[in-house]
């Protein structure tokens, strides 16, 4: 989506563009084009709801509710290697960015 081409040019000039994972996209498309939780380094999704909140609650152990992310806001989440636990480690609302 136009949209999240142009908050993804926002915060960097090298970014890829990832056909699966476009409005509509399931969880499992997400989840699977990031290697979660096997990526290498950071990786930053910019998207839309209701994807990324179903994203976010699958992540933290929900994948049977959706939460709701609000607009420009920043979830930033990680995984130790060798461990099955996600961490949200931090929500910054659009307001604070």
């Amino acid at each position: 989506a136009l949209r999240a081409q142009q908050t993804a040019a926002a915060l960097t000039d090298q970014f890829t563009l990832t056909p699966a994972i476009a409005p509509g996209a399931s969880v499992h498309a997400v989840l699977q084009a990031v290697r979660w939780p096997n990526m290498m380094g950071t990786v930053l999704v910019v998207g839309h709801q209701p994807t990324l909140g179903s994203v976010a609650a699958t992540l933290l152990g929900s994948g049977q509710v959706s939460l709701r992310i609000k607009k420009s806001a920043l979830w930033w989440f990680s995984r130790n290697a060798g461990s099955n636990d996600t961490t949200l480690r931090l929500v910054i609302a659009p307001d604070f960015l």
